[in-house]
């Protein structure tokens, strides 16, 4: 069966009135993606790029989300973060 494990920039700061979020970079959760998988008995099948909007947000569930919600009235964050697919040996 095949699983997937999602690597994101960690949020150090959510971002406020007038105030940028800070997060971790993509570098980071693509080391993090790698050393991982060094780690387990697990065949790769797929590592792929992912972009999705406001994965941090309180009001949403985080990568794994079906429906995440953006809106051209209010400001939106997009996150790139590495998922990997695979499946255990």
């Amino acid at each position: 069966m095949f699983d997937f494990k999602d690597f994101i920039p960690r949020e150090f700061s959510a971002p406020g009135f007038l105030k940028r979020g800070e997060y971790g970079t993509f570098d980071d959760a693509a080391s993090a993606a790698a050393q991982w998988a060094k780690s387990k008995n697990v065949r790769i099948i797929n590592v792929e790029t992912v972009v999705l909007p406001n994965i941090h947000s309180p009001h949403e569930e985080g990568s794994t989300d079906a429906a995440l919600a953006t809106s051209g009235e209010m400001h939106s964050s997009w996150h790139q973060f590495v998922r990997v697919w695979y499946e255990q040996a």
